[in-house]
């Protein structure tokens, strides 16, 4: 039977509020469109993929329910979030503030965006912790790497579909070869930084690890 590090005063709370911040931060800034020479991203490419990271050592640390804990606090603070954009949106402007239509532009979200960040999300996140901890109860605790990589690719290639094919055309790709480039560029960008960032990965878990379980 796998153990798990029981949440109460550990390090879960500060990393449950880092994977909620990252993944709300992510949702703001992916509504720009980005070309980087011939490859077709958007704006949160670079920070994305470090939630799946974070979620990866709470779902290797403190377990599935841990894990489902987390994803749901980032979902419903997003909810939240979007809700008070479109709110101060809604508000009538001051005669001196002159940024309504920038503010409108860049925190109006378009309910499409929401939908696919919301449901790429829900889908990638669960799918990460899911087989990450089914392969840990199955196969213990040795050769973390396997369950990393094969989480990993499974969450990001979910979330990445469904984001990119509900998102594209909300930023402007309109061509099948482009939608091809942006869901490919996406899934294999994000895969390979958390391989790029793995070492780190094994670190943090290593040190919660021996820290709470001892």
């Amino acid at each position: 039977m796998s153990r798990y590090i029981p949440v109460n005063n550990s390090a879960y709370p500060f990393l449950l509020t880092l994977f909620v911040a990252i993944f709300l931060i992510s949702n703001i800034t992916s509504t720009k469109g980005v070309m980087l020479g011939p490859l077709v991203t958007d704006g949160a490419f670079f920070l994305f993929p470090v939630a799946y990271v974070i979620g990866d050592v709470i779902s290797e640390c403190y377990g599935f329910k841990a894990a489902k804990r987390a994803i749901w606090a980032g979902f419903m603070i997003t909810l939240v979030a979007v809700g008070s954009f479109y709110a101060a949106i809604a508000l009538p402007s001051a005669d001196f503030y002159q940024g309504q239509e920038a503010f409108a532009a860049t925190l109006g979200l378009v309910p499409r965006i929401v939908l696919a960040s919301l449901a790429g999300y829900a889908v990638g996140q669960f799918l990460n912790a899911w087989l990450l901890t089914r392969m840990k109860d199955m196969l213990g605790t040795g050769a973390l790497w396997k369950r990393l990589l094969s989480s990993t690719v499974l969450g990001e290639f979910g979330d990445t579909l469904i984001f990119c094919l509900i998102a594209a055309p909300v930023i402007g790709i309109s061509t099948l070869s482009d939608t091809i480039n942006y869901v490919v560029v996406g899934f294999v960008w994000k895969t390979l930084m958390e391989v790029a960032v793995m070492p780190i990965t094994y670190q943090v878990i290593k040190f919660i690890n021996s820290r709470e379980l001892a």
